[in-house]
């Protein structure tokens, strides 16, 4: 409309406006056509060097080399890229067959793995790792340690063997230690069969459990 009155009244873009009651400077507002190639060249080379960088700290990477581009318009690009980190997905353990308490006959048979958990005063926690024989229930170790892998798990078998020789069967859980692969090629060295009890019934490994209960009772 304000144009409208410039050109065929001769009426001035401020007079125009004002009978329109448009602010001049939306009038004289041009769009500006952002071009989105700037992030993606960007995000590019970023990734090039940090394959497996995710969004936010793709973003802060930018800003800091200077781009001012906001995180609205770089997530816009960055999904479209397909550039989303995929999430892990939780590792599905194979089903374990119920199994009998197998009573052995002599010692060395059967030996039960199990962990513990506990605090210590400075709230720092710490885990033991107890090992069994089912035979005469004997307390074969209990490795305690901030930390205690799946090395260090093999690591104590080791040095059971230099002492005592070593079981047949293995009976433990399926936590993320024994169901390592390591251990499992570990065991096929040394001719041991593992022996997984099903997920929540720790009754199928009650040995190593009643022996947990003690350590409790008497911390």
């Amino acid at each position: 409309m304000a144009t409208y009155m410039n050109v065929e009244h001769d009426v001035s873009i401020r007079r125009g406006c004002d009978a329109a009651s448009l602010p001049r400077s939306t009038y004289r507002y041009k769009r500006k056509r952002r071009c989105d190639d700037a992030p993606i060249d960007a995000l590019n080379e970023l990734i090039e060097a940090h394959p497996s960088i995710g969004f936010w700290p793709a973003f802060h990477r930018l800003r800091l080399a200077g781009h001012g581009w906001n995180h609205k318009r770089v997530y816009r690009v960055y999904p479209a890229m397909g550039l989303n980190i995929r999430r892990r997905s939780k590792k599905r353990l194979s089903a374990r067959e119920k199994q009998e308490l197998f009573q052995p006959s002599e010692p060395n048979q059967v030996w039960s793995l199990d962990f513990t958990h506990d605090t210590l005063w400075d709230g720092r926690t710490f885990r033991m790792l107890n090992v069994i024989d089912d035979f005469n229930r004997e307390v074969l170790r209990i490795e305690a340690d901030t930390s205690l892998p799946t090395l260090r798990v093999i690591r104590v078998l080791k040095q059971l063997k230099e002492t005592r020789g070593l079981p047949a069967m293995l009976r433990v859980d399926n936590g993320p230690e024994f169901v390592s692969h390591r251990l499992d090629a570990w065991c096929k060295d040394n001719k041991i069969t593992l022996a997984f009890i099903q997920s929540g019934k720790p009754t199928q490994n009650a040995y190593v459990e009643r022996l947990n209960g003690s350590i409790r009772e008497l911390h």
